[in-house]
């Protein structure tokens, strides 16, 4: 399987890969660079949206991992030549993702103001908060249904469909944000920061359409549910749940750091939604090499081609470096203009310039854990990234976080805890691929 590592093989997964990824985060950065340039109430409609989108993207990355592990054992069957014994499983998956989506909904949606009260909004900024979240909350099981059916695309090495449908849903977002938010004189009255969530909610609902029927249409699973329980869902349960545990300290980080910055005021947390949909989007940008490692790497796991995985790692780690460097290139030649996509209030924009150097010099070492992180859920090493992200968090990012804290370094201490946090976990996969693979890679 050598002759499948090569740069076209590995691009025509990555790229789509890319495309899909930068859709996702997308939807929070079209929300927050239009509602942070509403006119009335500007800056706390940023920060709400930067605070609920927080709060989304935290539940939605923890049950959304289903995804990676959907994706994993596909993909390895397929490498063994045994795809036909796993034909039950996704629909299977598939409730598994909702019935989990509809728990956790309403298991928040009775609580909304006691959580952003938690984060530390308040007053009009928590008003924003509660309305907002009310309406988005409810796409929540439409998005896991689609993530849910785009790990089912990746695991048979198809990433064009899933670039298909995130594209859509960013695109329609854009449209119909502009729409909402401020209306059609004589049509439609301008709903502000609740146009937003609509926006938002009506694209989750066209996604998960467009993706029923890809997967009715273009491949041979059914989504009619069939029992016994396919004997693979427990391992892909056990999978879900070490990622469960994993996202969940991963967002633990992004939590507290949100706190910590609207804490310190109006003008940190609107500098950290811009700060954080900048950080998220460049992620997912490096994250289509991940991507291909996640679904090429479980393929020759389970096909026992140690030396192609090799190879295949050391050329996603060489094409997402290379990704980074043009991306913190540009970073510093739109340095001024990129804050200015998102906010016109000059103080939120003077807060975000004083750490955006931070965010674009830490652009490799996050390639480095982005990479590794994708492909080591193809090889099915969940307990492994779950261990790495726990370590990272409470060892490093919640320490630093604190320790900067004392020393009074304010809103720049909280983006050089995010950069002990990246240098951990790349760290730590690194080390762990080479003391595992090079063994194997010895013996064939």
């Amino acid at each position: 399987m050598n002759k499948i590592v090569n740069l076209k093989n590995i691009n025509k997964l990555a790229i789509p890969a890319t495309i899909a990824g930068i859709s996702e985060p997308l939807l929070s950065i079209t929300d927050a660079a239009i509602v942070g340039n509403i006119p009335k109430f500007g800056l706390e409609s940023l920060a709400a949206a930067g605070i609920v989108g927080s709060f989304l993207s935290m539940l939605i990355w923890i049950l959304g991992q289903t995804r990676s592990a959907i994706s994993a054992i596909i993909s390895q069957y397929l490498g063994a030549g045994r795809l036909n014994e796993v034909k039950t499983l996704p629909v299977q998956a598939i409730f598994f993702n909702i019935l989990l989506s509809i728990i956790i909904l309403l298991s928040t949606v009775f609580v909304i103001e006691e959580i952003f009260v938690f984060l530390k909004a308040k007053g009009k900024i928590l008003e924003f908060c509660v309305s907002y979240y009310g309406i988005r909350v409810w796409g929540f099981p439409l998005t896991l249904f689609t993530f849910a059916v785009m790990g089912i695309f990746r695991g048979l090495q198809n990433t064009s469909w899933p670039m298909v449908i995130a594209l859509i849903g960013a695109v329609l977002n854009i449209f119909l944000d502009y729409i909402f938010v401020y209306g059609i004189q004589g049509v439609l009255e301008p709903m502000y920061l609740d146009g937003a969530a609509w926006a938002s909610l009506l694209s989750q609902a066209i996604m998960a359409i467009i993706a029923f029927f890809l997967l009715v249409l273009k491949t041979d699973i059914s989504l009619r549910l069939r029992f016994p329980i396919h004997p693979e869902l427990g391992r892909l349960v056990i999978m879900s749940l070490n990622l469960f545990v994993r996202a969940l300290s991963l967002n633990i980080a992004l939590v507290l750091a949100v706190r910590e910055a609207t804490d310190l005021g109006d003008r940190f947390i609107g500098a950290h939604t811009i700060a954080i949909n900048v950080w998220l989007f460049s992620a997912f940008f490096i994250d289509g090499y991940g991507a291909a490692g996640n679904i090429l790497g479980g393929k020759l796991l389970g096909a026992k081609d140690y030396n192609s995985l090799w190879l295949l790692a050391k050329k996603i780690l060489q094409y997402g470096i290379t990704v980074s460097l043009v991306l913190a290139v540009l970073g510093f030649v739109f340095y001024y203009p990129i804050g200015k996509i998102f906010s016109n209030e000059q103080v939120a924009l003077d807060t975000f310039y004083a750490v955006f150097y931070i965010i674009i010099l830490s652009l490799p070492i996050n390639a480095v854990a982005f990479v590794f992180d994708g492909l080591f859920k193809g090889l099915g090493e969940m307990k492994y990234l779950r261990d790495t992200l726990l370590d990272a968090t409470f060892l490093g990012f919640v320490p630093m976080l604190y320790l900067s804290k004392e020393l009074g370094w304010g809103f720049t201490g909280i983006w050089l805890s995010f950069v002990v946090w990246m240098l951990i976990r790349g760290g730590a996969l690194v080390v762990k691929f080479n003391t595992k693979f090079r063994p194997l890679l010895q013996k064939t």
